[in-house]
């Protein structure tokens, strides 16, 4: 026979409102000592609590929908980890949800999310510069919205709705000037797809630090893969063999882009300088180490959800800004014609 809320409160010595206020994440206050027994009785007695059945009581049901670009993206995979963590401690369900960055695949998932009375959506992701995905993620978040769903973007979502933003475009200039510095005056960017708000913030960035000095910036737009990168280095040398920096908008294009100097046989950093963003875990164990800026992506991940669960304003929108920094590694040294 299966357990129910009865069977809990029983063992634990409680009254049933009590249980069901535990149990269901109400902010009704309970004695410390009481939930305690009252989730220990739970425990026990392997009891479930029936989430259809608390959606349509509450209409906010404790879910949680993500929208990622690419699950297996060192960037995205960081972010929902740090998702994860939080919803761990509020006792939330977090469901995962692969876009690829597909604006009818995006729009139908949030659909599905919302037909199934998820809570919370957390768009983790730049907005696309498009205005068909403008005008309709605007309509699905306002919809949304009324029926009682929080809705948080990661990154400028260029609709309005709260957000954690990262400065990319300090962080792309200050990785311009490290280059600069270092005498490189040809870079060359290997970029994502150039309709996502943060790609373009980090082009912009590195442009005004390179142009500003008197520099060249070479931009080749592709898959922001490992593969992207490889292919996108070998294009770019190709046509520009005077450049001496290639920086990769995300840390796999710059991990393909080592891989392809090395399959030719040019040094790194005597040849040529490799550089990336967001610092993904294997960036320092790379040979060399890769230089990179930073990105707190656990930390976007957590500040997402706990703006999420922080109450409503009236009228503003809730903004947390999280900064980038400058890691300086081996990848990276003075450009060979003034080493």
């Amino acid at each position: 026979m299966a357990v129910n809320l009865r069977d809990v409160a029983r063992r634990a010595g409680v009254s049933t409102p009590t249980a069901s206020r535990v149990l269901s994440g109400s902010d009704y206050p309970v004695a410390p000592e009481l939930r305690e027994r009252v989730e220990q009785a739970a425990r026990e007695l392997d009891y479930v609590p029936n989430a259809q059945a608390q959606a349509l009581l509450r209409g906010n049901p404790r879910t949680v929908g993500v929208l990622v670009g690419e699950v297996d993206d060192p960037y995205f995979s960081e972010i929902v980890n740090g998702i994860q963590a939080v919803a761990t401690t509020h006792h939330l369900l977090v469901t995962i949800c692969n876009t690829k960055r597909d604006i009818d695949r995006e729009l139908e998932y949030f659909r599905l999310l919302q037909a199934h009375r998820t809570g919370v959506v957390i768009i983790a992701g730049s907005g696309l510069i498009d205005d068909r995905y403008t005008e309709a993620m605007t309509a699905r978040t306002r919809s949304f919205q009324q029926s009682g769903g929080r809705v948080v973007a990661i990154g400028d979502p260029l609709f309005d709705v709260d957000r954690v933003l990262v400065d990319n475009a300090p962080g792309a200039r200050e990785l311009g000037a490290h280059l600069v510095g270092l005498g490189h005056r040809d870079v060359a960017m290997l970029a994502g797809a150039a309709n996502v708000a943060s790609t373009v913030e980090r082009v912009a960035g590195l442009r005004e630090a390179v142009e500003r000095a008197g520099g060249t910036l070479h931009v080749r737009h592709g898959s922001p893969t490992r593969d992207g990168g490889w292919s996108g280095a070998a294009e770019v040398l190709a046509a520009h063999p005077e450049v001496t920096a290639l920086v990769g908008s995300a840390d796999q294009m710059a991990i393909g882009a080592l891989a392809h100097l090395r399959a030719q046989g040019r040094a790194v950093p005597g040849e040529v300088s490799v550089a990336g963003f967001n610092d993904i875990a294997i960036a320092k164990d790379l040979e060399p180490s890769l230089t990179t800026v930073r990105l707190p992506l656990q930390e976007m991940g957590r500040s997402a959800l706990e703006l999420a669960t922080t109450p409503a304003p009236d009228e503003e929108y809730l903004v947390r800004t999280l900064a980038t920094e400058l890691v300086v590694r081996r990848s990276t040294a003075a450009a060979r014609d003034r080493a």
